[in-house]
């Protein structure tokens, strides 16, 4: 069997307990080696064989899949973060379905949540804004015209931009004509949770000068939105006077 496991944004203690378990028991491991840390083939039992998939194609990922399932062998196959969000994980699902090949999907941690504990906010403020916008700027991968960055930043939403931060004048220039402000306060968490970790915090006139000093052109995530530096209302989920199911209000 298959199984596609999301490693975590970084810290090898944040994939979850079954997708160590199931590391400590495949067969076979293809982890994506230019972003997965390491430190996850040390759990490996002995005899286990490693595949580096930053240096395969395709074909040649579905290959080594085929053969482990031809021997009867579990494969791990290991992407950075949760593996369906950027993860290129459909097209080798969806071969694995023509060849007749059971898979399983376990969910990760991804950068974009990683950063936010990072820098200690909330993305979902009551009275600032209940919506999560998760997108990149267009590379090899093009972006749909619709969701160009200036339309998505446009809705004042909480933003995470993946994938990125090479073209941070381009992505400040998109939301600044989309937020309709420089004052837009800006976070670029760099290899979040990993030890070299950094966290770059301003606005959206300055960010761009400060990721430059640090030399950050890969391996970020951008967080944008009033989130990380607003008043808001508290939520209605621990006020004294709201009730729910599980708990009578209380106005005294």
């Amino acid at each position: 069997m298959i199984h596609f496991v999301g490693a975590g944004p970084g810290n090898v203690d944040l994939i979850t307990v079954k997708g160590r378990k199931l590391l400590e028991e495949t067969d076979v491991i293809i982890y994506a080696g230019s972003l997965v840390s390491s430190e996850h083939l040390e759990f490996a039992k002995e005899g286990c064989e490693f595949y580096n998939s930053a240096s395969m194609n395709l074909d040649e990922v579905l290959e080594v899949m085929e053969r482990a399932n031809e021997d009867g062998k579990d494969v791990v196959r290991l992407h950075t973060g949760d593996p369906s969000i950027y993860g290129a994980i459909q097209e080798q699902m969806d071969n694995l379905e023509k060849m007749g090949i059971e898979y399983e999907v376990i969910p990760g941690v991804s950068s974009f949540v990683a950063a936010a504990s990072a820098i200690k906010r909330e993305f979902t403020l009551p009275d600032v804004t209940q919506t999560v916008i998760l997108t990149r700027l267009a590379g090899r991968t093009g972006v749909p015209e619709d969701e160009d960055l200036e339309n998505l930043a446009k809705h004042r939403a909480s933003m995470a931009i993946f994938l990125s931060v090479k073209s941070i004048d381009g992505v400040v220039a998109k939301l600044k004509a989309g937020y309709g402000s420089g004052k837009t306060p800006i976070a670029v968490v760099y290899k979040a949770t990993w030890e070299d970790q950094k966290i770059i915090i301003g606005t959206l006139d300055d960010i761009a000068e400060k990721v430059k000093s640090e030399k950050i052109i890969k391996t970020a995530q951008i967080l944008v939105g009033d989130f990380i530096d607003t008043e808001y209302s508290l939520s209605k989920l621990y006020d004294r006077s709201f009730t729910h199911e599980y708990r009578i209000g209380r106005d005294d």
